[in-house]
Order: structure tokens, then sequence, then C-alpha cells
């Protein structure tokens, strides 16, 4: 296939993906970003995490919600667990990668609190084992998913997912989605905290 005919077609699946998605409803969107509202309103704080590219969408939703979206107001509470490569190796090394989750869910997670899990696949054995302990410690677990949604769309209190066995595909609408989740996130917190925020062009 030519390279254009590569170009073409890729941006013609992803489009009719973002299409499929906003078509079939968006409610688990907006119970997640209230889900996250809610745990916020209450002194709580978001953990969030993945592999690979979804770790690195885990560090970019963490970095809008401290930082800011689109406005200016409070920082929030929300933690990366990929971001620190020193307890991730060691307790990858330790205790296996299949815990470098679950361990930072015990350490850092709390009653109220809502643990954000993203896998691809759906069954990413970290994943699933972050969101198991997440749910033994009180926390509200939300999943965000490809294909059928796997292992960890079925344990999570919310699930996103984004119905598409290709993996590029799969990750590019999930950043959407988590830009979609962080503005109405934003929007409800500053109608609360800050009514008269002035928008600020990035």
């Amino acid at each position: 296939m030519l390279a254009n005919d590569v170009a073409n077609q890729s941006l013609t699946d992803a489009i009719a993906l973002f299409q499929r998605v906003r078509d079939g409803g968006l409610d688990s969107t907006r119970t997640a970003a209230a889900t996250i509202v809610e745990s916020l309103r209450q002194g709580g704080k978001l953990l969030v995490f993945g592999n690979g590219g979804s770790a690195a969408d885990a560090q970019h939703t963490a970095t809008e919600l401290v930082g800011r979206f689109l406005r200016e107001r409070a920082g929030l509470a929300a933690i990366a667990l990929t971001a620190d490569s020193c307890l991730v190796s060691s307790v990858a090394n330790d205790y296996g990668y299949e815990q470098v989750f679950s361990r930072q869910v015990e350490a850092l997670g709390k009653p109220g609190d809502v643990a954000l899990g993203i896998t691809t696949s759906g069954t990413s054995r970290n994943v699933v084992a972050g969101l198991e302990a997440a749910r033994a410690r009180g926390l509200r677990t939300i999943a965000l998913t490809g294909r059928d949604g796997g292992p960890a769309g079925r344990l999570a209190d919310v699930h996103v997912n984004v119905p598409s066995e290709v993996t590029p595909r799969v990750q590019e609408v999930h950043m959407a989605l988590l830009h979609v989740i962080c503005e109405l996130v934003e929007t409800a917190v500053i109608a609360e905290r800050e009514p008269a925020a002035v928008e600020r062009k990035r």
C-alpha cells in the first residue's frame, strides 16, 4: 500500500471510530467525570495508571488536572502511578511487574478516591490488579478500555469502552475521551468554586 493510501486509510478509520463512539452515547464518559468530581469535592484524589502509550495518557491526564486544562483554577489532586521510574522499577524488581500499580494503590489510595485504569486490550494484568486493589480499599474504579473491555471493564464501577481491535485507533479515541473528562471535571469544579474564572488562552 502506498504511503498516501496508508495515511488516508488511517484517518478514515480514526474518523469512523470517533463517530461510532460518539453515536453510541457518552453516558459512561460523563459518569466517569462526575465520579471524579464527587471525589474531589469530598477531598479525594484521582490515581491513574496504564502501560506504554496508556502510561503516557495517564501522565497527560494528571498533568491537565494538577495544572490546568483550559481555564485558570486551583490545582486538582491527581497522581499518575506511572511517573516515578524508581518506584515502578523497584516494585517490579522486588514483587513483579504485575504489582506496580496495586502496590501504589495500597500505599496511596483511601476510601473515596478514584482509580482510573487505562488498557487498550482490557486485559493488562497490572491494570486489573490495580483496580482490584482499589476496590478492596474502597476506592471508586473507572476502566478506560478497547476491544470488548476484558476483565478490566467487567471489574470497574464505570466502564468507558472504545470498541476496536486496533490499538493505535483505540489510543487516539482514549486521548480525546480523557480530554473530554478533564474538561467536564474542570468546568464542574470552576462552577462550584470559582464561578467568575475567566478562560485563558494557551
